[in-house]
């Protein structure tokens, strides 16, 4: 089978987009530039937020987010990435309209831990609100029997203002400080391991960073992307 061209249904937020292509990159093994992988990016900031929506407080993300994997897929890309944890909750409706598969990064993340970290049985999750309310790492992940463990209200609040107040606007050291700090309080509360789930916590919480594995479902599909791409 042939190469696959990649592509990426992006701007949710546009820094999360660039640093999936980032780790595509990185996770493809070249001697020279024509040895990577044909990647098409569509980094549509203009789709509206997927937390308000999912809350039931803003409009719905989906005929955007639609009408932008049809353009990747009349580009020419042979399968999409959804770098946005939070809009996984309409991965269906979009799979629906499409001819081409959208990879699912959560359902992946959730395999990713039961095959390479057998002995986790609890997992802590920094989320968005939506992702949290829609139990999207909920279900992916308890088809494995894994249970996921959530920050209290306080620390969900302080996970929120990382996300939106300080990475969304390149207060990226603040953020990784606030999210640090719910990590260990996860740990406390019996996670075996801590996944980042949302593209803007992959920015500054890593492996190494805490003293239980940092599982990151971007980094997953980056090197699921990798895989199919060679054909």
């Amino acid at each position: 089978m042939g190469e696959k061209i990649i592509g990426i249904l992006g701007g949710m937020g546009p820094e999360a987009t660039a640093d999936l292509f980032f780790r595509i990159i990185r996770a493809t093994p070249v001697q020279r530039d024509q040895d990577h992988y044909r990647v098409i990016i569509d980094s549509n900031s203009k789709i509206a937020d997927r937390t308000p929506a999912i809350l039931g407080t803003g409009p719905s993300p989906l005929p955007m987010m639609v009408e932008t994997g049809k353009n990747l897929e009349r580009a020419g890309a042979d399968f999409l990435l959804l770098p946005c944890n939070t809009a996984h909750f309409f991965h269906s409706m979009i799979q629906a309209e499409l001819g081409i598969p959208l990879l699912h990064m959560i359902r992946l993340s959730a395999k990713h831990i039961k095959d390479n970290y057998p002995d986790v049985k609890r997992v802590g999750l920094q989320a968005s609100d939506g992702t949290i309310a829609s139990k999207l790492y909920h279900e992916a992940y308890g088809e494995y029997g894994i249970e996921i463990i959530t920050p209290g209200e306080g620390s969900q609040k302080d996970v929120m203002d990382a996300i939106y107040r300080d990475i969304k606007t390149g207060d990226l050291e603040n953020g990784g400080k606030l999210l640090h700090r719910v990590a260990v309080e996860l740990i406390g509360a019996g996670s075996d391991a801590v996944i980042c789930g949302c593209t803007e916590v992959s920015l500054v919480l890593h492996d190494g960073d805490i003293s239980v594995p940092v599982v990151d479902p971007l980094q997953v599909l980056a090197e699921e992307a990798v895989k199919l791409a060679s054909g």
